[in-house]
């Protein structure tokens, strides 16, 4: 029997740390074979050319498909789609992988899984089933579980949500977040290190911030992110450390207003391209509150009893627990948040604290997901999958 080749592409820094661990754990098996697919704000400058990253982490890179524009506006976006539709279907013609694993929701997924689709290769979808109302990711998610044939769910609500669509119960599986491994198997820095890495000395409550665009509330972006600074402004005993926004639609407004506020006060505030998993995960040990609107706030905060200003409704539908506190996006309200977010009444609350998506609690999540893409890619190929009515309850399922 030939050796399976299971092709993973990451498009963002953000689900590369997601996926970092799965990739690992492919690349490992002597019965796989690892094709990595690099696309999206990876190859570009304006995101730090994260690919080198990649890279530097011992992984060979099997193609670089270039599909951004310039323009980061939603024709922009389009055309975009587009690239990727027609670079991966090249890619798919050529190498033939057994399946192709794709994480979360970016638009840019979809023209890859229809891609995918059209040429025969089954898709594994991680992340589907979740809900982020704030966002037309939430069409993006949907639209390729439809096309995916195999579905790895971060929790058991969102197990069940994939199951209302049709999607056969023998290929939906609950395994929790991968990457969430990282808290298991990652050295984080110690206190003194972090700070030296981030040149603030960390005697002062620091915020780490990350602030993506509102894809359904379009310009409104520069609006939002300054109510934010106007906040963190006010707040006159408190640093911050930023992470630069996506490359949806109008991020390139948000990053120019967090590049002109960190420069006018680089001893108290400090802008990167991204942070990389250790020193980002580090951050989430370390520092006092989140403020923003990343899905990480829900996903790993809760392990490092961090709180989280969620603001607006970017992450709205999504599970949450204790350490969240939601605000709309108005300055007074996301002082105010951040004021209960550093009390120490709030933060003695969040001790024992434990995180939905990390099921297992033992690092283990990504080897648990390549079994299942291993026996998959083994398996007779089916070339149509099929819808499941529901004809009983989901608590009979």
């Amino acid at each position: 029997m030939s050796i399976p080749q299971i092709a993973v592409c990451t498009t963002t820094r953000a689900d590369y740390g997601l996926l970092y661990w799965l990739i690992r754990e492919i690349a490992a098996d002597p019965e796989l074979d690892l094709l990595l697919y690099v696309t999206g704000s990876h190859l570009s400058p304006a995101f730090g050319n994260t690919v080198r990253e990649i890279e530097a982490d011992g992984l060979g890179v099997s193609r670089r498909i270039e599909i951004l524009a310039a323009d980061d506006g939603p024709t922009g976006a389009s055309a975009a789609a587009g690239r990727a539709a027609a670079g991966f279907g090249e890619a798919f013609a050529q190498d033939r992988p057994a399946l192709v694993v794709l994480l979360g929701d970016r638009f840019e997924i979809v023209p890859i899984a229809v891609a995918a689709v059209i040429h025969g290769v089954p898709v594994a979808h991680l992340h589907g089933g979740e809900t982020s109302q704030g966002a037309v990711d939430e069409y993006f998610r949907h639209a390729v579980t439809k096309l995916a044939s195999l579905h790895f769910t971060a929790t058991e609500a969102y197990r069940r949500r994939i199951l209302q669509m049709g999607e056969s119960p023998a290929t939906v599986h609950n395994l929790g977040a991968p990457g969430l491994d990282h808290l298991h198997r990652t050295a984080l820095l110690p206190r003194e290190e972090l700070a030296g890495e981030l040149g603030l000395p960390l005697d002062h409550p620091t915020l780490l911030v990350t602030y993506h665009p509102v894809t359904t509330e379009p310009g409104e972006a520069v609006r939002q992110i300054d109510a934010i600074l106007a906040a963190i402004a006010d707040l006159d005993t408190v640093q911050a450390v930023f992470t630069k926004a996506n490359a949806d639609p109008e991020g390139q407004a948000i990053n120019a207003r967090l590049a002109e506020f960190c420069s006018a006060q680089p001893e108290r505030y400090r802008l990167f391209d991204n942070l990389g998993t250790r020193r980002y995960l580090s951050c989430l040990r370390h520092l006092s509150v989140m403020v923003g609107n990343s899905s990480s706030g829900l996903l790993e905060a809760p392990s490092f009893e961090l709180p989280v200003v969620n603001v607006g409704e970017r992450q709205h539908g999504r599970i949450r627990v204790a350490n969240v506190i939601q605000v709309m996006c108005e300055t007074a309200a996301i002082r105010q948040a951040v004021e209960q977010g550093l009390s120490v009444e709030f933060r003695n609350r969040l001790v024992g604290l434990e995180n939905p998506y990390d099921r297992f609690n033992d690092g283990r999540v990504s080897a648990r997901i390549k079994d299942e893409l291993k026996a998959f890619a083994r398996a007779p190929v089916t070339r149509c999958k099929t819808f499941v009515d529901l004809e009983c309850t989901l608590d009979e399922i």
